[in-house]
């Protein structure tokens, strides 16, 4: 920085005389502004000698304005230099281009100034010893002009560095005042991941986040730490509604948050829009014992993965993908035991939704049916549909009261069948992959579109279901009620590839996949392929009341 404070101590000279002769010569152009309409300032410039600048003072005029113009491109531009000078050098070095830049263009700003000086000055000793025999000079305000323009083009561009270099400052400043966040002693030299949200996040969430956080508690190779940062609109005034609803999903949890969310530094908020992304949909932020960032968001890779994702770095959800292949146990993971112990067994296993319970009597009844005539053990589970909670309820309750099938009683473990399901989707797109060229997405895109649709839907497989055959509510209760038409194919090739057969056979080529989601901010691709024709979804905005 030394060449930058040689170069701007010299500046501070040059201020302090450019603000001299500004004073001086401001002092006598106003005086002659007046001079002309007012009797005192007349009589003061009189005494000062200036009879014939009175005189010629409209035709002077364009020199009087050329100097007052120059005079301020020289000030902003020494002002502009100083405030280099000023800039903290804990955020600042030589090695920002912005900085670089400017400290070459500082010597060029110095001598322009210099020369204006010189100019300005000869401007006003010419202007003060005025004699009747002067004729004003077009040529000496153009020179002044073109100093002026000069000046004021080499004060814009360093205008321009400086405010990178504020950019710069600010950025740092906001990285220093979230890293602050986990310089508690308590989270100190471990790896946290933080834990971003509003206040809407959903008691679900927490439960599944909960039950994780515990499991890499209860031993040391995956051990992490949760921070909850809550994220709350500033514009809007804090009333005790807000307070209970922070209060209730504090007491949830089990790990650390902030004391409260106006602790949070604007920086901290800034930081965490602007470079995490983060708007309205939660976020689960890495960082490892030195406070750095692994990765921008975890909470896919631990929602499809659970803690085996640890560190939680890209790195890490590459390696598990290439490791992973579509099957029930991807699909199904640990949310149930249950269904775990049938693909073991070997067992023929319907996975099956909706929220349509007459179509849910008529489908159980006749797959019973089928599998009594197949001779095939058959196993059914219900999973339910993704934000449909209230009907949910009354549905698990009825299939449990008539011993339609198997469910998945939990709210919370429906919930997180649907999650990930969403977090499989996201994270296969984050990481460039679509329905043309990953299987995986193609299963899971054609789930999540079973799942928009108003019907009931079905898929059928056996153990970890290498065949799989799977329709929407009217194809799959109809080749269930038409078993007799495919059941010889069935005995021949097998159960699952004899009904699948037979469902291509009722596939029509009229017909309409919905993918509803979650409302976020990026994670996939503008355009989406259908996963069972292959066609471009259009998008719509879609409308979702909260009731039930």
């Amino acid at each position: 920085m030394s060449t930058l404070s040689t170069a701007t101590d010299d500046a501070v000279g040059e201020r302090e005389t450019v603000a001299d002769s500004e004073l001086s010569c401001r002092d006598s152009i106003d005086k002659l502004d007046f001079g002309t309409t007012n009797s005192l300032s007349k009589s003061v410039a009189l005494l000062k000698q200036l009879p014939d600048i009175l005189e010629h003072y409209n035709s002077l005029k364009p020199q009087f304005d050329a100097v007052n113009k120059l005079i301020k491109a020289m000030l902003d531009l020494t002002k502009c230099i100083i405030e280099f000078k000023e800039l903290p050098s804990q955020y600042i070095s030589t090695d920002l281009p912005a900085m670089s830049i400017a400290m070459a263009h500082i010597p060029a700003a110095a001598y322009w100034t210099i020369r204006s000086i010189v100019a300005c000055s000869s401007q006003i000793a010419s202007l003060v010893g005025l004699r009747a025999e002067y004729i004003a000079s077009t040529t000496e305000a153009w020179e002044l002009s073109s100093l002026a323009h000069k000046v004021s083009s080499i004060h814009d561009h360093l205008k321009k560095q400086i405010t990178l270099c504020h950019q710069h400052i600010d950025e740092k400043r906001q990285i220093e005042a979230y890293h602050n966040l986990v310089h508690i002693d308590v989270l100190r030299k471990k790896h946290v991941l933080l834990l971003i949200s509003d206040l809407d996040l959903s008691h679900e969430e927490i439960t599944v986040l909960d039950h994780m956080y515990r499991e890499s508690k209860a031993g040391s190779e995956h051990y992490y730490e949760i921070l909850w940062l809550p994220v709350v609109d500033r514009s809007i005034a804090w009333h005790e509604g807000l307070q209970q609803k922070f209060e209730q999903l504090q007491a949830m949890m089990p790990w650390y948050s902030v004391h409260h969310p106006s602790l949070i530094e604007p920086a901290v908020i800034k930081y965490i829009k602007e470079v995490l992304h983060f708007s309205k949909k939660p976020i689960l932020v890495p960082l490892d014992p030195q406070g750095r960032v692994l990765n921008q968001n975890a909470f896919n890779m631990l929602w499809i993965w659970r803690n085996l994702a640890f560190p939680f770095t890209s790195e890490r959800e590459e390696a598990l993908w290439n490791a992973e292949s579509w099957g029930l146990e991807l699909l199904v993971d640990r949310i149930d035991v249950t269904v775990l112990n049938w693909i073991a067994e070997g067992k023929y296993i319907c996975v099956y939704g909706g929220e349509d319970i007459e179509w849910i009597r008529k489908f159980t009844s006749s797959a019973k049916a089928v599998a009594n005539a197949a001779q095939i053990a058959l196993e059914m589970v219900y999973v339910g549909k993704s934000n449909a909670r209230e009907r949910l309820r009354k549905i698990v309750t009825t299939i449990m009261e008539e011993n339609l099938s198997y469910s998945l009683t939990d709210p919370t473990s429906i919930y997180f069948f649907w999650a990930r399901l969403e977090s499989m989707l996201y994270s296969k797109s984050q990481h460039g992959k679509s329905v043309e060229n990953d299987h995986i997405m193609q299963e899971v895109m054609t789930l999540l579109g079973f799942d928009g649709s108003d019907q009931g839907w079905a898929i059928f497989c056996k153990g970890t279901f290498k065949d799989v055959a799977r329709a929407k509510g009217d194809r799959a209760l109809t080749s269930m009620l038409e078993f007799g038409n495919w059941s010889g194919e069935a005995n021949q090739i097998g159960f699952v590839q004899g009904l699948n057969n037979y469902l291509q056979q009722l596939h029509t080529p009229h017909h309409c996949n919905r993918l509803i989601l979650p409302g976020t901010d990026g994670g996939l691709p503008g355009k989406v392929i259908c996963a069972e024709c292959g066609r471009i979804m259009e998008r719509f905005f879609m409308y979702r009341c909260c009731v039930d």
